[in-house]
């Protein structure tokens, strides 16, 4: 899998990069995580990338020119390279990325993430560059940097190889759940200790939080019956 990303803030990407299965997995060239400065794709001294908005308005508006000039020279190699490639777009007025979202695009092979800033991007580029407009959420956010690395930590889950045991891939491929769409299954974990033990006042007694019997029986079939009585899918 090739993550593209569009940005004015590369040094952002860089700790995130650098750390846990991410950097594990770019190590293994398990995934492959391109950053691209939208400024190297300006042609004026200043090398700028945004612009009032026509009509008027508060804020700055990213412009098509930079946009188009960095998607068409990706897209070309990854032509020549023959990977299925989807372009995003983040905004908060797109869909909701979701689990289901995520398994869709893990069919392809390339992604190309716009991370926009400021006002806006010039509606241009969704209309005529990006395949799709996504948000991570009902909120606004101050550019698409972090939309990107969730997209790219979700995906990273469904790629073999990345975060270790099989099994756990399974739990993130969505699930048919009668009329009510897709989604995923989450139960309660625990760990040692068994018994932990809180003392919240010096006199008082301390409260023991215990891990359920069930789960320390050694019993696969009964903590299989439990892990199931307390699942929840999470819907798409």
């Amino acid at each position: 899998m090739k993550f593209d990303i569009i940005t004015i803030f590369p040094e952002i990407f860089d700790s995130y990069l650098k750390e846990s299965l991410i950097s594990r997995a770019r190590k293994k060239k398990l995934l492959k995580i391109n950053i691209y400065n939208l400024r190297k794709y300006t042609k004026d001294a200043h090398k700028t990338v945004d612009d009032r908005p026509f009509g008027g308005g508060l804020g700055m508006v990213f412009k098509v020119e930079p946009i188009f000039k960095a998607v068409t020279a990706l897209k070309r190699k990854a032509k020549s390279e023959k990977r299925k490639t989807k372009i995003i777009l983040f905004t908060p007025r797109g869909k909701q990325f979701n689990q289901k979202m995520a398994y869709q695009f893990s069919k392809l092979d390339h992604l190309i993430m716009i991370c926009g800033r400021y006002e806006g991007v010039d509606e241009r580029v969704a209309k005529h560059i990006a395949d799709i407009e996504l948000s991570i959420g009902p909120y606004d956010l101050m550019g698409g940097e972090l939309p990107a690395m969730v997209v790219i930590e979700t995906m990273a889950r469904l790629i073999p190889g990345i975060i270790g045991k099989p099994e756990l891939l399974k739990q993130r491929i969505p699930i048919k759940r009668g009329r009510q769409g897709r989604g995923f299954i989450e139960y309660p974990q625990y760990t040692r200790p068994p018994k932990f033990f809180v003392k919240k006042l010096r006199r008082a007694r301390p409260e023991v939080w215990q891990v359920p019997k069930v789960l320390l029986s050694g019993n696969h079939k009964k903590i299989q019956e439990w892990r199931q009585k307390h699942q929840k899918i999470i819907e798409k």
